[in-house]
């Protein structure tokens, strides 16, 4: 048993002890793959970098991202001092001139005033379009090395949306069909918020699918269920100018990949289409209620193996052009 005069004590380490200046120390740390983890698991994101000091104009943003579940543009402004309101005005500056759903602005304290500002803005918006507070700490025990903290001060209205809300303002706004979909979904992300995994729930939506990240943009995983067709299925879905050269990189690994797993998958280049598909399907009755929780572990393990089996080669992928 570890004696109190044993344990250590959380000291709080000022920010620039470690950073001395935004664009020269704090934005280059952020914008390390580890770093920039850590950041989009606290906003529930999954965050590439695509530029740090991108230029806007006259200006430059601090670090903007690609969320790899959408492939929409994100925003990050950093602040090492207290927000104030020149940085709010970048902050919307260059958001527009970037065309970005998602802006995050982070900073060592956010006033009251620039804390509501971007509340209002998050009442406002259209719906696809986010805005995050990030208050940032350091933190280490003794002599231990520090540890980032990211405090979540504003962020979007339905970031955290009940399920029962939302299946209450869904349910009678949606065909039966539709009301279908989303009751599946919202059962599968609860078997996976119970479960955890290599892949972050996504928001249950009433379609006939849930796309999520793999860590590169252009690249995504899908569940889907068909009650038409009596199946359901996970698909890596390959989108963008170069999907058929990446495909076919992978497709090139394919004796190996399904040793590795000893899965058969269905391999489709799609030569007609502008995306290619790697899937597994499975026969039921997705209208079998009494057979749900079978079918979410099912699709749950064939996600968690895709993510394990594809993740890295994909983000190990280099072609003229990318």
């Amino acid at each position: 048993m570890v004696s109190e005069s044993e344990m250590g004590r959380l000291e709080r380490v000022e920010l620039r002890k470690v950073w001395k200046s935004e664009a020269g120390d704090f934005t280059p740390w952020l914008a390390n793959e580890d770093n920039i983890k850590l950041l989009g698991d606290a906003i529930g994101v999954d965050l590439e970098v695509e530029a740090q000091e991108k230029n806007i104009g006259p200006y430059r943003a601090d670090i903007l991202c690609k969320d790899t579940g959408t492939g929409q543009w994100v925003l990050i402004e950093n602040q090492l001092e207290r927000t104030d309101h020149p940085h709010l005005g970048q902050l919307i500056t260059y958001a527009a001139g970037l065309d970005a759903a998602t802006i995050v602005w982070i900073s060592r304290r956010f006033t009251e005033e620039h804390r509501a500002a971007l509340d209002w803005l998050n009442e406002i918006v259209p719906e696809d379009i986010r805005f995050f507070g990030i208050e940032m700490e350091l933190w280490r025990i003794g002599s231990s090395p520090t540890a980032p903290k990211f405090n979540i001060v504003s962020k979007p209205n339905d970031w955290t949306k009940p399920s029962g809300e939302l299946r209450s303002r869904f349910s009678t706004e949606l065909t039966e069909t539709r009301k279908f979909q989303l009751e599946y979904w919202q059962d599968f992300r609860k078997l996976m918020e119970d479960r955890g995994g290599l892949v972050r729930p996504v928001k249950p939506a009433p379609q006939h699918w849930l796309v999520f990240s793999i860590g590169r943009s252009g690249f995504f995983l899908y569940t889907v269920v068909n009650v038409r067709n009596s199946r359901i299925g996970v698909q890596l879905v390959i989108q963008g100018p170069n999907a058929k050269a990446h495909y076919n990189l992978i497709a090139g690994q394919r004796e190996e990949i399904e040793a590795e797993v000893d899965e058969r998958f269905q391999w489709r280049e799609l030569a007609d289409k502008k995306e290619s598909q790697i899937n597994i399907w499975r026969d039921c009755d997705p209208t079998d209620l009494q057979a749900w929780k079978g079918q979410h572990e099912w699709l749950f393990d064939k996600l968690q193996i895709f993510h394990k089996t594809f993740a890295e080669r994909i983000r190990a992928l280099r072609i003229p052009g990318d």
